[in-house]
């Protein structure tokens, strides 16, 4: 059957069985809005107040189902809206396909009213993009879009449509979806490498990223620490990986990692790296990163192998089937001493935890521990209140923790949030900082519109947060343009979008609000007050090491 090019598009969506597509419309992609329009009862669409919302949104909602996120923006500045969200996915490997629309052909590279070269904007923040110039090469771009968003390591690929290309007719089939590329084989050598570096270590640290989520590898890993009576760390995007209450698992290691994580890696004789890339943010130093330890790591993108950490052994190859293949040959044995010894720092961790009795992050995030269950998923912002949900929050299943990592994108959080709930659904909660909030806060509107049952927790303080804590401490107190000394009142903000506001000063006002929240199945604003000199602990100061690790805020 003969197609105009929108509808190729459209109909080729549907058959890649994309339920949701998060967008916002324009003049040069009014034939693609038409048929949506048409084809509503296959595909839902959901317009958000900014492009960069669509972005995140479709960000949010790949991370939380695994599956590949979609948004369409309109040619110049709707297409540049969406970088800074297709930025985010890149850094952080979430598959992403970005259609935008642009002038007729014949108007490509004169200046045109809303005309922009955005493949080459984009160039170097997606794994591919197409500028498709034929109307018969639009289903075939399509599909493998999808197949290089879904493959090996996952990201973000971008379709450039030009208005005249989405009129254009040209004959459709309907095709299956498409699947990723097939698995590269695991090297037998640089397996065997590794089985014998694990049988000789005696103190094992297996340290997870994102890639093990994104490889669905959370039992291979567990059945291995079993297995050699190792200990488990988590880079900030491998955290919900590994069930926060197993007993071998530390919790994150880095600049604000676990003391107990960050000191059991730096004396470990042995690291093994999972679909991590060690970022400076987890190594510091890297001349004195895991000094005492051989470190093997494991990672589908070779590129990432010796880029940031020359290390012992490396594999490339798919987490989960390299897991395997090493837990089938190595030894099972004890560690009792390597035990102990990651106790003695536990138990050094647990004395730096301060309990006030007031409104401080750790009491809050306890408070919110109360009310989430292990189907919730939590997103946050980025900034002081990232790492804390980082440190304290529980998870039980993968893919419970939205956060930008890579990127640290400031007002990702309420975009992000919107798409996690709405492909996951059930409970979701988005923590975010005062900062961050002002910069997402217009999506309030959308998530009253879609009637998206998320519970907005802003950590406010008045401040910059994290901006500020380094200015504290590295630069003499010299709070240049962090304190904010805004007048937004957001429980008056969230009524004023349709939204239910509250603002909690004391820990006992905050649980019962909270509680309440989560049962009332629309979005919720709560504003929750805490000091502006609280500050994230551990922390070890940039380009430092464990022996620089400042554990308690100055005066403490």
């Amino acid at each position: 059957m003969k197609l105009t090019g929108a509808e190729i598009l459209v109909r080729t969506l549907i058959d890649q069985h994309v339920d949701v597509i998060f967008g916002y419309p324009g003049g040069a992609v009014l034939d693609i809005y038409n048929k949506l329009y048409e084809y509503s009862g296959e595909i839902k669409h959901i317009l958000t107040a900014h492009e960069q919302g669509a972005a995140h949104g479709a960000d949010g909602y790949a991370r939380a189902t695994g599956k590949v996120g979609v948004v369409l923006a309109t040619s110049g500045p709707g297409a540049t809206n969406l970088t800074t969200g297709i930025a985010t996915a890149y850094l952080d490997s979430v598959p992403l396909v970005a259609i935008t629309g642009n002038v007729g052909c014949p108007l490509i590279g004169r200046d045109s009213f809303q005309e922009v070269d955005i493949t080459g904007i984009t160039m170097p923040i997606t794994k591919h993009n197409f500028f498709v110039n034929r109307v018969s090469k639009l289903q075939d771009t399509i599909r493998e879009a999808f197949r290089i968003a879904m493959s090996d390591r996952p990201g973000p690929v971008l379709i450039d449509i030009p208005k005249d290309i989405q009129t254009a007719v040209c004959e459709y089939e309907p095709k299956p979806p498409v699947v990723p590329n097939k698995k590269k084989d695991v090297s037998e050598a640089a397996v065997a490498e590794a089985v014998g570096l694990i049988n000789s270590a005696k103190k094992p640290y297996i340290y997870v990223g994102g890639g093990v989520i994104a490889s669905q590898a959370s039992e291979q890993v567990l059945a291995l620490a079993e297995k050699i009576d190792g200990v488990i760390g988590s880079s900030l995007m491998g955290i919900s990986a590994i069930p926060t209450d197993y007993p071998r698992f530390l919790g994150m290691q880095g600049m604000h990692g676990h003391y107990a994580s960050s000191m059991s890696l730096d004396n470990a004789d042995l690291v093994i790296a999972v679909g991590a890339r060690f970022s400076d943010r987890a190594t510091g130093n890297k001349s004195l990163y895991a000094p005492k330890a051989k470190i093997i790591h494991i990672d589908i993108d070779n590129a990432e192998i010796d880029k940031n950490i020359e290390v012992d052994c490396g594999i490339r190859g798919d987490v989960k089937l390299t897991l395997e293949k090493i837990i089938s040959s190595v030894e099972p044995s004890k560690k009792v001493d390597w035990q102990s010894e990651v106790d003695y720092y536990r138990e050094n961790e647990r004395r730096q935890q301060k309990v006030t009795g007031g409104m401080s992050p750790y009491e809050i995030f306890g408070v919110i521990n109360e009310c989430i269950d292990d189907d919730t998923v939590v997103t946050t912002d980025v900034g002081q209140h990232q790492m804390w949900a980082a440190q304290y929050c529980k998870f039980g299943k993968p893919r419970k923790f939205i956060t930008s990592g890579g990127l640290g994108t400031m007002g990702f959080g309420l975009g992000a949030a919107i798409g996690s709930q709405i492909g996951a659904g059930g409970k979701s909660l988005l923590v975010v900082g005062d900062g961050g909030f002002g910069m997402c806060l217009n999506e309030l509107a959308t998530a009253v519109t879609q009637n998206i049952p998320v519970v907005i927790v802003v950590i406010n303080n008045g401040v910059l947060g994290m901006v500020r804590q380094w200015q504290t401490l590295f630069y003499d107190k010299h709070y240049s343009n962090t304190i904010l000394d805004r007048k937004t009142d957001f429980v008056k903000l969230a009524q004023a979008f349709g939204a239910d506001g509250f603002r909690c000063t004391d820990l006992n006002s905050f649980s019962d609000t909270l509680k309440a929240a989560f049962e009332m199945h629309k979005p919720v604003v709560i504003d929750c007050i805490i000091d502006k000199d609280e500050m994230v602990m551990p922390m070890l100061p940039p380009g430092g090491s464990m022996a620089d690790i400042i554990v308690e805020r100055p005066g403490e």
